[in-house]
């Protein structure tokens, strides 16, 4: 079976390369031999570390190449992800939903089937990018979507054909391999504060900054009351590598706080987080791999689908909406997370186990429509 990958796939952001990594572990263990062909800003990388084939997947170039992948496929997977979504500057082919609604359209032209799959739908707001929903999101011959808000919104853009199927983020069903490379690269003094040590993950958030503030009073409060060590978890780069400096900068006790300082794969960020007491995350990849492992969390909702999933877990009451983050409930929250947290991995390993089952619904609707 031959299977084209569309998705912000070999930018760098952990997130969606945890995607990747799922969907191409996965598709090995249940089909014989498929045929992947990934389309990725970065085709080398991305070729060498999954051992698949990858085309260069925008439109400065192998554009005859993407073509001849599409032609060739049995079947487009379009996700997971954010992918369908015009919060970013959307101009005629240019912006994260006219591009990846082009791919599809370019694989209906070349007769390939084509699957959304598990992916987070929207925001879409703007006229245009409505218009594009409806005129080729219909073109799917199969959508699974991560969480029913993402279906909700898709009936609300008329995209009702095929029927859409909330599964889960594939993540969810990640496969996890033993790497403590992330631990390894913690300054040497860290390295005794295995115990004590709290994963965060904070992201820039399109100009608005007070809920740095916010986060650093949070943490010296925990930091005084735990005796903590907050360890900085970047999923994307440089961006969360700013965001989290911006943090630390603003806090009374920054000296008890580092960053993870290196090029981690998800896969290394997914066994530190395992390793950790809590973590207090914006990032809805960061919060899966805590499920994953089964470690209490507190998130900072910036979209729905972060807020989902905190409701799934059991864990909104102890979390917040980005624009209403009250700091001294959030020290507190954590405070009492740290004192029980025998209960909340209890009830994270079933919430895991059952996501881990949803995720994998994905892969079993694939074989079943297109194998």
């Amino acid at each position: 079976m031959k299977i084209a990958l569309s998705g912000f796939y070999g930018a760098g952001n952990t997130g969606d390369e945890a995607i990747l990594e799922a969907i191409i572990d996965n598709l090995n263990d249940s089909l014989e031999s498929p045929e992947i062909t990934v389309l990725s800003l970065n085709p080398q990388e991305t070729s060498k570390r999954h051992k698949v084939k990858a085309v260069y997947r925008a439109w400065r170039r192998e554009n005859r190449e993407k073509w001849q992948v599409l032609r060739e496929a049995d079947v487009l997977i379009s996700g997971g992800g954010g992918l369908l979504q015009d919060t970013y500057p959307t101009k005629v082919i240019f912006g994260p939903l006219p591009y990846y609604l082009l791919i599809v359209f370019l694989a209906k032209l070349a007769r390939t089937k084509v699957m959304f799959f598990s992916q987070g739908i929207g925001p879409v707001n703007t006229n245009y990018g409505k218009w594009l929903m409806r005129r080729f999101a219909n073109m799917a011959d199969l959508i699974t979507v991560r969480d029913s808000h993402s279906k909700n919104l898709l009936q609300s853009l008329k995209v009702t054909k095929p029927e859409t199927i909330v599964t889960a983020d594939i993540v969810f069903a990640f496969k996890r391999k033993t790497d403590n490379s992330c631990f390894l690269s913690l300054p040497e003094k860290w390295k005794n504060y295995k115990d004590s040590l709290v994963a965060v993950s904070v992201r820039p958030w399109f100009g608005s900054d007070d809920y740095y503030d916010k986060i650093a009073d949070s943490l010296d409060s925990l930091i005084k009351s735990d005796d903590v060590y907050p360890v900085f978890v970047p999923m994307e780069g440089i961006h969360d590598i700013r965001a989290s400096k911006e943090v630390i900068r603003r806090m009374q006790f920054g000296k008890q706080c580092t960053i993870l300082d290196g090029e981690f794969t998800p896969n290394q960020y997914l066994n530190f987080i395992a390793e950790t007491k809590l973590l207090i995350g914006m990032r809805l990849h960061a919060l899966i791999f805590a499920t994953i492992c089964h470690v209490p969390h507190i998130g900072i909702s910036y979209d729905p689908k972060v807020e989902s999933l905190l409701k799934r877990n059991g864990l909104w009451d102890y979390s917040f909406l980005l624009e209403d983050i009250d700091s001294n409930q959030l020290a507190e929250n954590a405070h009492s997370i740290l004192n029980n947290t025998a209960e909340a991995r209890a009830n994270l390993k079933v919430s895991a186990e059952s996501l881990r089952k949803e995720a994998l619904r994905n892969i079993e609707l694939l074989k079943e429509n297109f194998h």
